[in-house]
């Protein structure tokens, strides 16, 4: 245990936790990675979307293994996902067809 009082034991925090506080930094850096942090994202130099497309995946898997763990935690994760989903194929020069993009193998396809 650490002597510094802001500084958790990770055995301490509550799974719904752990899970919830990693799919938002997957959100984040999907984000990123989608250059909707920049006010043109088609011009972002932080554009990628093949990491993009690994960061949704992860977040996809992540938060349909953990649906039932959520609680009220799980409309917004899901929301956040698709919202991801959605700029992902609009951000493709050649989207894929429905049920073929990041994630959907998990969530099933978006639209």
């Amino acid at each position: 245990m650490t002597d510094d009082p802001s500084t958790r034991e990770l055995a301490d925090i509550p799974a719904v936790e752990v899970i919830t506080r990693s799919a938002v930094m997957l959100m984040s850096a999907a984000a990123e990675k989608l250059g909707l942090s920049d006010d043109d994202p088609d011009d972002s130099p932080r554009r990628d979307l093949d990491e993009a497309r690994r960061l949704i995946t992860a977040l996809a898997g992540l938060v349909t293994a953990s649906v039932e763990y959520l609680g009220p935690h799980a409309g917004p994760l899901r929301d956040g996902l698709k919202t991801l989903q959605l700029a992902f194929r609009e951000a493709s020069a050649a989207p894929e067809e429905p049920g073929k993009g990041p994630g959907e193998k998990f969530t099933g396809p978006v639209w």
